[in-house]
C-alpha cells in the first residue's frame, strides 16, 4: 500500500485540513446548516425543489468550467455522483418535512460513519478506537428513532429517510473525490449538479408536480438554497475534496446539526422536537467527536 506525496492528505482519513481548506469547510458548514430550515419553510414539492436548486447551482458554476478540459472517466464519476446526490436530497428533504430539523440533521450527520465504513470496505484502515465513536452515535440514532416511533409514524419514517440520506451523502462524497482526480472542481460541480437536476426532473413530471406556478416567497427560499446550501455549502466541500479525505469532509458536516437546530428555532419551522430527543442528538454528536479525536493520524490510509 502506497500513497503519493501529492495526494497524501487525501488518503489520510483523519488529517486536519490546511488553513485555506479549513476556512472553506467552515463556510460550507454554515451553508449546509441553512438547508434544513429553508426546506422546512418551503412548500414546493421535494423533486421540484431538488430540480431547481441543482439546475441553478450547475448554471452558476458552468461559466467557470468552460475553459477546462473534460476527462471522460472523470465525467462518468461526476454523473454517478450526481445520481447519488439526487437521491440523498430526496431523503434529506423528506426528512426535513416529516420529522424535526434537529432529529433529521442529527441522523443525516452520521455521514462520516458511513464514509468510514465505505472506506473500510474498499481496503482503508480505520483505527479500533474510532469504532467506539461510531457505536455511541448509533446508540444516539436508536434513542431518536425510538422516541419518534412512540410519538408518531411520520416522524419515524422521516428519521429513516434521514438515515438513508446520510449513507447516500457519504457515497456521493467518496465518488466526488474520485471524480476530482481528473476534473477541475467547477467542471465536476457543473456535471454533478446538472445530473442531479435531471435525475429529479422525471420524478417531478411523472408525479405530476408543478414546475413553475409558485409564489414569490417560494422562489426567494429557492434562491437562498442555491446561494447558501448549494454554492456556499456543497461547492465549498467539493473544492476541499481535491486535498482533504472525504471521511474528514463528511465528519465536518456534523457541525451542521447545532447550526440547523438554531436557525430552525429562530424561524420556528418544522416539527418541534421532544425534549428527550436532544439526548439522542447529543449522543450522535459525542460519537462523531470521539471518532475524530480518538483516531490516530498515522497509517490511516487507503489503497490507491
Amino acid at each position: 500500500m502506497s500513497v503519493s506525496p501529492r495526494n497524501e492528505s487525501v488518503h489520510n482519513h483523519t488529517a486536519l485540513p490546511a488553513r485555506p481548506d479549513l476556512i472553506r469547510l467552515i463556510i460550507g458548514i454554515f451553508g449546509v446548516g441553512s438547508s434544513g430550515p429553508l426546506i422546512a419553510l418551503s412548500v414546493m414539492p421535494v423533486p421540484t425543489l431538488i430540480f431547481w436548486r441543482n439546475l441553478g447551482g450547475s448554471l452558476i458554476t458552468l461559466p467557470f468550467a468552460l475553459g477546462h478540459k473534460v476527462d471522460r472517466t472523470g465525467a462518468k464519476w461526476a454523473i454517478l455522483a450526481g445520481i447519488f446526490l439526487s437521491f440523498h436530497f430526496m431523503g434529506f428533504f423528506l426528512a426535513m418535512r416529516m420529522t424535526s430539523v434537529a432529529a433529521g440533521t442529527a441522523i443525516a450527520a452520521l455521514q462520516p460513519i458511513f464514509a468510514a465504513l465505505f472506506l473500510r470496505v474498499r481496503g482503508g484502515f480505520i483505527p479500533n478506537k474510532a469504532w467506539l465513536g461510531m457505536f455511541v452515535s448509533f446508540m444516539g440514532v436508536l434513542v431518536v428513532t425510538g422516541i419518534d416511533i412512540q410519538l408518531d409514524r411520520r416522524s419515524f419514517l422521516g428519521d429513516l429517510a434521514a438515515l438513508l440520506s446520510g449513507a447516500l451523502a457519504a457515497a456521493y462524497m467518496l465518488i466526488g473525490s474520485h471524480a476530482q482526480k481528473t476534473l477541475q472542481t467547477t467542471t465536476y460541480t457543473s456535471i454533478c449538479y446538472l445530473t442531479c437536476a435531471l435525475t429529479a426532473l422525471p420524478i417531478t413530471l411523472i408525479a405530476g408536480y408543478e414546475l413553475f406556478s409558485f409564489s414569490t416567497r417560494e422562489w426567494i427560499i429557492l434562491l437562498g438554497l442555491i446561494i447558501g446550501a448549494q454554492l456556499l455549502g456543497h461547492t465549498m466541500f467539493n473544492i476541499t475534496l481535491k486535498r482533504v479525505s472525504p471521511a474528514v469532509v463528511s465528519l465536518i458536516v456534523f457541525f451542521e446539526v447545532p447550526i440547523a437546530a438554531f436557525l430552525a428555532s429562530i424561524f420556528g419551522v418544522g416539527k418541534q422536537p421532544s425534549p428527550s430527543i436532544y439526548l439522542g442528538v447529543l449522543l450522535i454528536l459525542i460519537g462523531c467527536i470521539f471518532f475524530v479525536t480518538r483516531t490516530k493520524t498515522e497509517n490511516v490510509m487507503t489503497v490507491e
